[in-house]
């Protein structure tokens, strides 16, 4: 990365908020203090991008880019990632999370050694589909916008690299795991296929992103540190 660090800001992103509500947040404060100073900024001062979305249930690190350190978004996306989940057993949602809607499915309950062998399954190179409440763009189309509007959507499968999972808990219904993957990676399919797996479908209730990269969460300041600008 050739972009001074001034131009790249790690946000702790809270849950409800879509990435873009942190984008617009932050062009906000930086438009407002330009107008303190009595200056009006420039198209280019305005630019305020990020580098990977994050789902609104979602927290955790979001990589927000300024100016021209927007040119490089598409370097960040490539990078590793890592992510805290939980997946409730038991039950299966229209959106893989907590937004969609949420049907009993079984009341089978795994003995720990059977989740931790279905969690080794998918460690290495393996087939996802990603979910229909996407960002992926379907002829030209963002998929999650099809999806809402009762159409038809197929997704097409992609090879991903999940490079470890580690079961933090597991306290029925609930499995918590940390996971290191590669990108275009979907945790919320991760959550699915692993309830197909023990036979009791599953869908990812919390979902936390702790690194990008060498970016880590530890660094990353929260949005309510630009609410109080």
């Amino acid at each position: 990365m050739n972009n001074s660090q001034q131009n790249i800001l790690l946000i702790d992103k809270p849950s409800e908020w879509t990435s873009f509500d942190v984008v617009a947040k932050i062009r906000g404060q930086i438009k407002a203090a330009y107008r303190a100073q009595g200056e009006k900024p420039t198209k280019r001062q305005l630019k305020v991008g990020h580098a990977g979305t994050l789902d609104p249930f979602a927290t955790g690190l979001l990589i927000i880019l300024l100016g021209d350190a927007t040119k490089q978004a598409g370097e960040f996306l490539k990078l590793d990632k890592v992510y805290e989940a939980t997946f409730r057993l038991g039950q299966t949602s229209t959106t893989g999370d907590p937004e969609g809607s949420i049907t009993n499915t079984s009341d089978r309950i795994p003995t720990r050694e059977e989740v931790e062998q279905a969690i080794q399954q998918f460690i290495g190179e393996i087939t996802q589909t990603p979910p229909a409440y996407s960002a992926i763009k379907i002829n030209g189309q963002r998929a999650y916008k099809l999806a809402r509007e009762g159409k038809d959507v197929d997704v097409p499968e992609r090879i991903v690299t999940i490079y470890s999972i580690e079961l933090l808990d597991y306290s029925y219904p609930e499995v918590k795991i940390r996971t290191h993957v590669g990108s275009g990676t979907y945790i919320r399919t991760l959550g699915e296929d692993i309830g197909k797996s023990l036979r009791t479908g599953a869908f990812c209730s919390q979902l936390r992103r702790t690194r990008i990269g060498d970016y880590d969460i530890t660094n990353a300041t929260t949005i309510a540190h630009y609410l109080a600008i």
